[in-house]
């Protein structure tokens, strides 16, 4: 009889004992594909996919190199894309998931310029037709897990946009081009001012703030669709303040190595107007963001309290990219 019933006491330890060490390597799995790609260098990053595909360094392709390995990082880092996950670890984690998705806003604002500035002499010339293809890719829903997959359209569109790379480094087909002009680069510095606002506004919210409504202020003949009141207290949900910590943490890496690929290309157009070191020092604002965080989660202290909070932090760096951003539009523009 005692035996009898030792051995479905075994049995439930051995259970146990197997959940526990699930519950672990789920853990450990998750602490290493949580981990933050690191930078690459956008020069030997380039030197070698020409390399590959015997590609000349023609104006443009440092951009459109960096452009692909920032994709080949979202899709194929540890872990892969993670965003439409549905199986644990993946699917209890958010921290990356948020970081890829603050990367893919600023990879589908740059193809879609690409698209329809970089790529084109005047308003009133044709679309490349490899980048026409690559930039709807992009803009699929970045959580879809089902047919079509994510990973598989953003595929596509790297495949479009490798098309166009290739043309754009063979010097007998004219018809892809690449042009470092200043309007380009003053309609890609008016998105990237936007989305740096933007994320800089939701980082301030994290402690609670009253803001004076100045949606319509400048314009005294201004209306809008529905009322709003004069002022308004905005406050980030306790649950996404870490969902927009990342967010930054990812546009801002993305952003970092765009900045360092127009820096190349657009090189000529930011000497003449005297503002490399104004771009750079975008990078360098923008860098600061990237500093390594010494806690487990994202602090929320109060503005001016006892304990650090890391949004503010990066809310700070941001504003501060963000006005060097302005200022070198208005550079570029006026100069």
């Amino acid at each position: 009889m005692e035996n009898r019933y030792k051995t479905p006491q075994k049995k439930r330890k051995w259970l146990l004992y197997g959940l526990l060490i699930l519950v672990v390597i789920q853990i450990i799995m998750a602490m290493y594909y949580d981990q933050e790609p690191e930078f690459f260098d956008i020069k030997t990053n380039a030197e070698v996919r020409a390399g590959m595909h015997q590609h000349e360094m023609v104006t443009g392709f440092v951009t459109g190199a960096t452009f692909m390995e920032v994709t080949d990082v979202l899709l194929n880092k540890p872990g892969g894309y993670m965003s439409n996950d549905v199986m644990p670890p993946f699917v209890l984690m958010d921290n990356m998931p948020n970081w890829e998705y603050g990367v893919l806003v600023q990879v589908r604002d740059f193809a879609r310029v690409m698209r329809n500035d970089i790529s084109r002499s005047q308003s009133q010339s044709e679309e490349d037709v490899d980048l026409a293809a690559a930039d709807p890719k992009f803009h699929n829903d970045n959580d879809k897990w089902i047919w079509p997959r994510t990973e598989g359209r953003y595929r596509e569109g790297q495949a479009f946009f490798h098309n166009y790379l290739t043309r754009l480094a063979d010097s007998s087909d004219p018809e892809a081009q690449f042009f470092a002009r200043t309007d380009n680069l003053v309609v890609w510095l008016n998105l990237v001012e936007k989305r740096l606002g933007s994320l800089s506004q939701k980082l301030s919210a994290s402690v609670g703030q009253d803001r004076v409504n100045t949606d319509t202020g400048g314009d005294e003949v201004a209306t809008t669709s529905t009322y709003k009141p004069s002022e308004l207290r905005v406050q980030t949900p306790w649950l996404q303040i870490d969902d927009n910590f990342y967010e930054a943490r990812g546009a801002t890496w993305a952003l970092i190595h765009f900045m360092k690929a127009v820096e190349v290309d657009f090189k000529q157009v930011l000497e003449k107007k005297n503002a490399l070191v104004s771009l750079r020092q975008i990078v360098r604002e923008l860098e600061a963001a990237q500093d390594t965080i010494w806690t487990p989660v994202v602090l929320n202290g109060s503005g001016f309290g006892f304990f650090a909070n890391h949004s503010l932090v990066m809310a700070s760096y941001i504003s501060r990219a963000n006005a060097g951003v302005i200022d070198l539009r208005q550079l570029l523009e006026d100069g």
